[in-house]
């Protein structure tokens, strides 16, 4: 069976997306954005496309959302209501890379968060964290969430300039591997960040455990 990925972050903002597009790229997969928040603007999807995923590789979201914010209120602005039935992880013929919604408790409705669909798929996650100050704590703390859960940890993959001291505490407190660091580029392209993903991950790694 090809592997598949759950991508999430400690927060919003962090490059889930560029990583997820690297991935995706990689391993010649398929990328899923469960839920979409926010339509004026490039969406993950499109950005995905851009970064260099070919567009017949991108899987339709199950929700796309009017306003730019958490997916809870988006949908109520929008009057939807999100329902678990539709989060279903799509059949692809090959890798499949999930990109969830900012951090791991992202609301999706009044009760239910996103790390609840995680625990219910149980397919290995990635949790991507930024390696400035202030990563220690939103990692270590969203490693201690996925563990309550029972979410099957795959390891943790920075994003940012080099923090060796940082990136050490957090896979040695944390007990969970590290995946590698996507560096900072000056020049966002398709051509830049594949070589950046070859040259900072092994991509063999990630066809080790497939779900």
């Amino acid at each position: 069976m090809a592997p598949r990925f759950v991508i999430s972050g400690t927060d919003t903002g962090i490059g889930k997306t560029v990583f997820a597009a690297a991935l995706t790229g990689a391993l010649g997969g398929y990328y899923w954005k469960p839920v979409q928040s926010g339509l004026d603007g490039e969406t993950d999807s499109e950005a995905v496309v851009r970064l260099g995923v070919p567009r017949d590789r991108i899987l339709p979201e199950a929700y796309r959302l009017s306003t730019p914010a958490s997916p809870h209120l988006s949908a109520l602005l929008d009057g939807v209501s999100i329902a678990p039935s539709r989060l279903v992880p799509p059949q692809a013929d090959g890798p499949l890379a999930i990109e969830g919604a900012g951090g791991l408790l992202v609301p999706l409705s009044g009760r239910l968060l996103f790390a609840d669909v995680f625990a219910g798929w149980r397919i290995p996650l990635i949790l991507c964290a930024r390696t400035s100050l202030g990563t220690i704590n939103h990692t270590l703390l969203s490693l201690e969430a996925l563990r309550h859960r029972d979410i099957p940890v795959f390891g943790v993959a920075f994003i940012g300039e080099e923090n060796a001291e940082t990136q050490r505490v957090i896979g040695e407190i944390g007990g969970a591997r590290v995946l590698g660091r996507l560096p900072a580029l000056a020049r966002l392209t398709a051509g830049t960040l594949r070589r950046a993903f070859l040259d900072n991950f092994d991509p063999m790694v990630f066809r080790e455990e497939p779900a």
